[in-house]
């Protein structure tokens, strides 16, 4: 899901971007994935942690916020997506979101992070042996 605050715009392309982005990481992950770009507020960070509380699933989740005016950008991950993915992990994908973002490049910065993010959190592959 990708929430575009009043006052922020993202073209239709850059949208369906977006969407397909999440579509993939979700495949990959099998986490469930959501953006929101807008204003965040005084407390960035308070405000990811209440849009990932009112996901449907937030225990499977993660949330990307950006807050461009503010140059905040938040990541919150859900109580089983945290048993795969590592803070040194969200740590990288923010760096690297963040690099794109000083050059401009909001909709390809997610877009690195989200797949970051999916590839952390992909479920380990399990060999059975009969």
């Amino acid at each position: 899901m990708v929430a575009v605050a009043p006052g922020e715009h993202l073209s239709r392309g850059e949208h369906t971007e977006l969407d397909r982005a999440i579509r993939a990481a979700e495949q990959a992950s099998r986490a469930e994935f959501s953006v929101f770009i807008g204003h965040a507020g005084e407390e960035p960070r308070a405000h990811a942690e209440l849009l990932h509380g009112s996901l449907t699933a937030p225990a499977r989740s993660i949330l990307i916020l950006v807050d461009p005016s503010a140059h905040a950008l938040e990541v919150v991950t859900g109580s089983d997506v945290r048993r795969r993915v590592t803070d040194q992990q969200v740590g990288l994908a923010i760096l690297a979101m963040s690099s794109d973002f000083a050059d401009g490049n909001l909709v390809g910065g997610l877009k690195r992070g989200l797949s970051m993010l999916a590839e952390a959190a992909r479920p380990e592959r399990t060999l059975h042996a009969h």
